[in-house]
């Protein structure tokens, strides 16, 4: 039987060396992948003893690093998973808050885009012609 363990368990388990994150209500251990993490160990130090989940899948993992999740040693017994998440301790929200003071105001939305598209037009005009 699978081992459960409470969100509160698992934030102790936050550093590069003990490094657990849930993922779809399961528990992994993954500290043996910090330094393969193709992302950088920055990334998986940010989700350390969180639940993790809404970041993977805003990420948008491959179906190869899905697969590294379930991966089995050579003794049948599973890499990464070690445990599911107490339904009862689960956050509704699995991102870190961030203050007012840093999220962006409307005015700030968009300004690489005002920037971008124009250089984009002029450079593809700036082309055209040195190609014609």
């Amino acid at each position: 039987m699978s081992q459960v363990y409470t969100l509160a368990e698992v934030s102790k388990h936050n550093t590069k060396d003990d490094l657990w994150i849930v993922l779809h209500g399961k528990v992994y251990n993954v500290s043996k992948f910090v330094e393969e993490h193709p992302g950088g160990e920055e990334v998986l130090l940010e989700q350390a003893g969180q639940d993790a989940t809404e970041s993977f899948e805003d990420v948008g993992h491959s179906d190869e690093a899905r697969a590294i999740l379930d991966e089995v040693t050579a003794a049948n017994q599973p890499r990464y998973l070690i445990g599911t998440l107490d339904p009862n301790s689960a956050t509704t929200s699995t991102k870190k808050n961030v203050l007012p003071s840093s999220r962006p105001t409307p005015a700030s939305e968009g300004n690489a885009l005002r920037i971008l598209l124009p250089a984009l037009i002029i450079g593809g005009y700036v082309a055209f012609k040195l190609l014609a």
